[in-house]
């Protein structure tokens, strides 16, 4: 009896210093957690001049109404990708708004630190003309970058739900994470997107969805670079309220 009392205490004093141990590495990877630094970017993507230097790559269009920048490809044409002209740092914290206008079907990205092999910009003349093919950014003997797809309900894929954190090149899959953007809402969504370094978290609202430490092993962590939002051709939403800063933790 003795034995047995002794042995469900060790059992329930490890629950529970496990459960602390969880409870304190979420409080450390709370947003709150993360103290932005000087603003380094703001767009409201409010209207048609906020994104004049932005890039376009494949058949998607942008149109502006209240305040809000809608993308989506005219008779769901094929996939496309949004570029911000600006670079970032390799730690930052970067935050948008969004919202599904079409909850039938549709695929959310971000690709981040996307840069030349080489230090190049990812609009070196001399790389190929990409125009949204999935393979040119996951696969490009070119470039290299990270990307999370935080809300997933493609046509080729349905409600697959949970988000995925890539590192490219090689499409390599390095975190299956929580459950994105719910597929049906139509509700509008704070992201933020956290990158200390080799540390990546990206949050929808305020819940984690994808946390992840780059060990560097395969390939380098990849660190300063480009962002740019892509949609698969069925999707149609709308975003605002662009901003990026530096990191101080």
């Amino acid at each position: 009896m003795k034995f047995r009392m002794k042995k469900q205490i060790i059992h329930f004093l490890l629950v529970v210093s496990i459960f602390m141990a969880t409870k304190n590495i979420n409080a450390q990877n709370s947003i709150g957690s993360f103290k932005k630094g000087d603003l380094l970017y703001q767009n409201s993507l409010a209207t048609k001049d906020d994104v004049a230097d932005w890039k376009m790559e494949g058949p998607g269009v942008t149109e502006f109404n209240d305040g809000w920048m809608e993308m989506y490809s005219p008779d769901e044409e094929f996939h496309h990708v949004f570029w911000c002209p600006k670079d970032f740092p390799g730690s930052f914290v970067a935050e948008w708004e969004l919202q599904n206008l079409e909850t039938d079907a549709g695929l959310c990205i971000i690709f981040f630190s996307a840069k030349g092999n080489n230090g190049e910009s990812i609009f070196d003349p001399s790389f190929p003309t990409r125009d949204g093919t999935f393979n040119q950014y996951t696969k490009s003997k070119n470039f290299n970058n990270y990307h999370i797809s935080y809300y997933a309900n493609g046509k080729d894929n349905r409600a697959r739900e949970v988000a995925h954190l890539r590192k490219n090149k090689g499409f390599e899959t390095v975190q299956v994470g929580e459950p994105g953007i719910p597929i049906k809402s139509m509700a509008i969504h704070k992201m933020t997107l956290i990158k200390e370094d080799a540390h990546i978290l990206m949050f929808v609202d305020d819940r984690i969805i994808i946390d992840w430490t780059d060990d560097g092993k395969k390939q380098p962590v990849w660190q300063d670079g480009k962002m740019g939002f892509r949609q698969m051709k069925w999707t149609h939403f709308r975003y605002r309220n662009f901003k990026v800063w530096e990191l101080n933790r």
